[in-house]
Protein backbone atom coordinates (compact mmCIF):
# COMPACT_ATOMS: atom_id res chain seq x y z
CA UNK A 1 0.00 0.00 0.00
CA UNK A 2 1.38 3.38 -0.92
CA UNK A 3 1.52 6.47 1.31
CA UNK A 4 2.44 5.24 4.83
CA UNK A 5 2.49 2.58 7.50
CA UNK A 6 -0.78 3.89 8.95
CA UNK A 7 -2.43 3.54 5.53
CA UNK A 8 -1.28 -0.06 5.29
CA UNK A 9 -2.41 -0.92 8.82
CA UNK A 10 -5.74 0.84 8.28
CA UNK A 11 -6.30 -1.05 5.03
CA UNK A 12 -5.41 -4.30 6.78
CA UNK A 13 -8.04 -3.64 9.46
CA UNK A 14 -10.78 -2.81 6.95
CA UNK A 15 -9.96 -5.67 4.58
CA UNK A 16 -9.54 -8.05 7.51
CA UNK A 17 -13.06 -7.23 8.68
CA UNK A 18 -14.38 -7.94 5.20
CA UNK A 19 -12.38 -11.16 5.19
CA UNK A 20 -13.88 -12.39 8.46
CA UNK A 21 -17.41 -11.61 7.23
CA UNK A 22 -16.69 -13.42 3.96
CA UNK A 23 -15.49 -16.56 5.73
CA UNK A 24 -18.59 -16.57 7.90
CA UNK A 25 -20.73 -16.54 4.77
CA UNK A 26 -19.15 -19.67 3.30
CA UNK A 27 -21.59 -22.58 3.03
CA UNK A 28 -19.49 -24.98 0.97
CA UNK A 29 -15.94 -26.23 1.70
CA UNK A 30 -15.05 -25.91 -1.99
CA UNK A 31 -15.57 -22.14 -1.76
CA UNK A 32 -13.31 -21.70 1.25
CA UNK A 33 -10.06 -20.94 -0.68
CA UNK A 34 -11.91 -18.29 -2.72
CA UNK A 35 -13.41 -16.81 0.43
CA UNK A 36 -9.95 -16.62 2.03
CA UNK A 37 -8.78 -14.03 -0.53
CA UNK A 38 -9.83 -10.93 1.47
CA UNK A 39 -8.27 -12.17 4.71
CA UNK A 40 -5.02 -13.01 2.93
CA UNK A 41 -5.05 -9.55 1.37
CA UNK A 42 -5.34 -8.15 4.89
CA UNK A 43 -2.31 -10.12 6.10
CA UNK A 44 -0.35 -8.91 3.08
CA UNK A 45 -1.23 -5.29 3.85
CA UNK A 46 -0.21 -5.85 7.46
CA UNK A 47 3.22 -7.07 6.40
CA UNK A 48 3.78 -4.00 4.22
CA UNK A 49 2.89 -1.84 7.20
CA UNK A 50 5.92 -3.33 8.94
CA UNK A 51 8.02 -2.72 5.82
CA UNK A 52 7.10 0.96 6.17
CA UNK A 53 7.93 0.94 9.89
CA UNK A 54 11.36 -0.56 9.16
CA UNK A 55 12.18 2.64 7.26
CA UNK A 56 10.50 5.20 9.50
CA UNK A 57 11.13 3.79 12.99
CA UNK A 58 14.66 2.67 14.03
CA UNK A 59 13.15 0.19 16.51
CA UNK A 60 11.75 -1.80 13.58
CA UNK A 61 14.80 -1.61 11.29
CA UNK A 62 15.58 -5.31 11.78
CA UNK A 63 12.11 -6.19 10.49
CA UNK A 64 12.88 -4.89 7.00
CA UNK A 65 14.18 -8.16 5.55
CA UNK A 66 11.54 -10.52 7.01
CA UNK A 67 8.64 -8.13 6.32
CA UNK A 68 9.77 -7.51 2.75
CA UNK A 69 10.18 -11.23 2.12
CA UNK A 70 6.77 -12.05 3.57
CA UNK A 71 5.06 -9.32 1.56
CA UNK A 72 6.65 -10.56 -1.66
CA UNK A 73 5.73 -14.14 -0.75
CA UNK A 74 2.08 -13.11 -0.91
CA UNK A 75 2.53 -10.93 -3.98
CA UNK A 76 4.47 -13.42 -6.07
CA UNK A 77 3.77 -16.89 -4.72
CA UNK A 78 0.33 -16.98 -3.09
CA UNK A 79 -1.76 -15.14 -5.69
CA UNK A 80 -0.74 -16.93 -8.91
CA UNK A 81 -1.56 -20.22 -7.20
CA UNK A 82 -4.64 -19.27 -5.21
CA UNK A 83 -6.66 -17.38 -7.84
CA UNK A 84 -6.90 -20.16 -10.45
CA UNK A 85 -7.03 -22.92 -7.82
CA UNK A 86 -9.92 -21.31 -5.92
CA UNK A 87 -11.96 -20.99 -9.12
CA UNK A 88 -11.07 -24.52 -10.18
CA UNK A 89 -12.43 -25.89 -6.91
CA UNK A 90 -15.82 -24.20 -7.24
CA UNK A 91 -16.29 -24.88 -10.96
CA UNK A 92 -18.95 -27.48 -11.82
CA UNK A 93 -18.77 -27.52 -15.61
CA UNK A 94 -16.38 -30.29 -16.70
CA UNK A 95 -14.94 -28.49 -19.73
CA UNK A 96 -14.40 -25.22 -17.90
CA UNK A 97 -12.86 -27.13 -15.01
CA UNK A 98 -10.26 -28.66 -17.35
CA UNK A 99 -9.25 -25.22 -18.60
CA UNK A 100 -9.09 -23.87 -15.06
CA UNK A 101 -7.00 -26.90 -14.12
CA UNK A 102 -4.49 -25.91 -16.80
CA UNK A 103 -4.34 -22.36 -15.43
CA UNK A 104 -3.90 -23.77 -11.93
CA UNK A 105 -0.89 -25.82 -13.03
CA UNK A 106 0.59 -22.78 -14.77
CA UNK A 107 -0.02 -20.73 -11.65
CA UNK A 108 1.73 -23.29 -9.46
CA UNK A 109 4.73 -23.41 -11.80
CA UNK A 110 4.92 -19.62 -11.87
CA UNK A 111 4.69 -19.42 -8.08
CA UNK A 112 7.40 -22.08 -7.76
CA UNK A 113 9.74 -20.15 -10.08
CA UNK A 114 9.12 -16.81 -8.36
CA UNK A 115 9.50 -18.44 -4.96
CA UNK A 116 12.83 -19.90 -6.07
CA UNK A 117 13.90 -16.44 -7.24
CA UNK A 118 12.96 -14.93 -3.89
CA UNK A 119 15.26 -17.41 -2.18
CA UNK A 120 18.17 -17.17 -4.59
CA UNK A 121 18.35 -13.58 -5.82
CA UNK A 122 18.82 -10.26 -4.08
CA UNK A 123 15.66 -8.30 -3.32
CA UNK A 124 15.61 -4.80 -1.89
CA UNK A 125 12.97 -2.33 -0.79
CA UNK A 126 13.11 1.43 -0.44
CA UNK A 127 10.84 4.46 -0.13
CA UNK A 128 10.40 6.49 -3.30
CA UNK A 129 7.75 9.15 -3.99
CA UNK A 130 5.63 7.98 -1.04
CA UNK A 131 5.64 4.39 -2.30
CA UNK A 132 7.55 1.27 -1.39
CA UNK A 133 9.85 0.47 -4.29
CA UNK A 134 10.71 -3.23 -4.52
CA UNK A 135 13.74 -4.13 -6.64
CA UNK A 136 13.88 -7.75 -7.76
CA UNK A 137 17.15 -8.79 -9.35
CA UNK A 138 15.75 -11.82 -11.20
CA UNK A 139 16.97 -13.15 -14.58
CA UNK A 140 15.49 -10.64 -17.03
CA UNK A 141 14.09 -12.95 -19.72
CA UNK A 142 12.66 -15.50 -17.30
CA UNK A 143 11.24 -12.69 -15.20
CA UNK A 144 9.38 -11.26 -18.20
CA UNK A 145 7.96 -14.68 -19.07
CA UNK A 146 6.91 -15.33 -15.48
CA UNK A 147 5.29 -11.89 -15.28
CA UNK A 148 3.27 -12.53 -18.44
CA UNK A 149 2.06 -15.88 -17.13
CA UNK A 150 1.33 -14.29 -13.74
CA UNK A 151 -0.97 -11.73 -15.34
CA UNK A 152 -2.68 -14.49 -17.31
CA UNK A 153 -3.37 -16.81 -14.38
CA UNK A 154 -4.69 -14.00 -12.17
CA UNK A 155 -6.90 -12.25 -14.75
CA UNK A 156 -8.20 -14.87 -17.21
CA UNK A 157 -9.67 -17.56 -14.87
CA UNK A 158 -12.64 -15.38 -13.74
CA UNK A 159 -13.65 -15.04 -17.39
CA UNK A 160 -13.50 -18.81 -17.84
CA UNK A 161 -15.59 -19.56 -14.76
CA UNK A 162 -19.13 -20.79 -15.29
CA UNK A 163 -20.35 -18.36 -12.65
CA UNK A 164 -22.06 -15.58 -14.61
CA UNK A 165 -20.90 -12.84 -12.24
CA UNK A 166 -17.31 -14.03 -11.79
CA UNK A 167 -16.05 -12.00 -14.82
CA UNK A 168 -16.62 -8.93 -12.65
CA UNK A 169 -13.59 -10.05 -10.66
CA UNK A 170 -11.49 -10.38 -13.81
CA UNK A 171 -12.57 -6.93 -14.98
CA UNK A 172 -11.70 -5.34 -11.63
CA UNK A 173 -8.29 -7.03 -11.42
CA UNK A 174 -7.51 -6.07 -15.02
CA UNK A 175 -8.60 -2.48 -14.38
CA UNK A 176 -6.39 -2.31 -11.30
CA UNK A 177 -3.36 -3.45 -13.29
CA UNK A 178 -4.04 -0.92 -16.05
CA UNK A 179 -4.62 2.01 -13.68
CA UNK A 180 -1.49 1.14 -11.71
CA UNK A 181 0.65 0.90 -14.84
CA UNK A 182 -0.66 4.25 -16.10
CA UNK A 183 -0.54 6.32 -12.92
CA UNK A 184 2.08 4.50 -10.81
CA UNK A 185 4.59 2.97 -13.27
CA UNK A 186 7.40 1.15 -11.53
CA UNK A 187 5.46 0.60 -8.30
CA UNK A 188 2.97 -2.04 -9.41
CA UNK A 189 3.93 -4.60 -6.73
CA UNK A 190 3.08 -2.22 -3.91
CA UNK A 191 0.44 0.12 -5.34
CA UNK A 192 -1.66 -2.58 -7.02
CA UNK A 193 -2.64 -3.80 -3.58
CA UNK A 194 -4.34 -0.45 -3.07
CA UNK A 195 -7.20 -2.07 -4.97
CA UNK A 196 -7.32 -4.98 -2.53
CA UNK A 197 -10.21 -3.41 -0.61
CA UNK A 198 -12.40 -3.19 -3.71
CA UNK A 199 -11.50 -6.71 -4.76
CA UNK A 200 -12.23 -7.99 -1.25
CA UNK A 201 -15.69 -6.42 -1.20
CA UNK A 202 -16.40 -7.97 -4.60
CA UNK A 203 -15.29 -11.39 -3.33
CA UNK A 204 -17.72 -11.02 -0.42
CA UNK A 205 -20.51 -10.14 -2.86
CA UNK A 206 -19.68 -13.14 -5.06
CA UNK A 207 -19.69 -15.53 -2.09
CA UNK A 208 -23.09 -14.24 -1.00
CA UNK A 209 -24.36 -14.52 -4.58
CA UNK A 210 -23.13 -18.12 -4.83
CA UNK A 211 -25.02 -18.94 -1.64
CA UNK A 212 -28.21 -17.50 -3.11
CA UNK A 213 -27.70 -19.34 -6.40
CA UNK A 214 -27.14 -22.59 -4.54
CA UNK A 215 -30.28 -22.10 -2.46
CA UNK A 216 -32.34 -21.32 -5.55
CA UNK A 217 -31.03 -24.42 -7.30
CA UNK A 218 -32.02 -26.56 -4.33
CA UNK A 219 -35.53 -25.09 -4.33
CA UNK A 220 -35.92 -25.84 -8.04
CA UNK A 221 -34.71 -29.40 -7.52
CA UNK A 222 -37.16 -29.93 -4.64
CA UNK A 223 -40.07 -28.61 -6.74
CA UNK A 224 -39.19 -30.98 -9.57
CA UNK A 225 -39.28 -33.89 -7.16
Amino acid sequence: MCFSASASFGAAAVIGTVGIITLKKVKSPSRLPFACIPLLFAVQQLTEGFVWLSFTDPEYSEWKGPATGLFLLFAQVVWPMLVPLSLYLIEKNAQRKKVLGFFTVMGILTAAFLGWCLLNYTITAGISSYHVDYTLNYPVLLSWIASAVYVGVTILPPFISGNKKMPLLGILVLASFIVTEIYFPGYIISVWCYFAALISVLVLYLVIDMNKSGSNAQLVAMREI
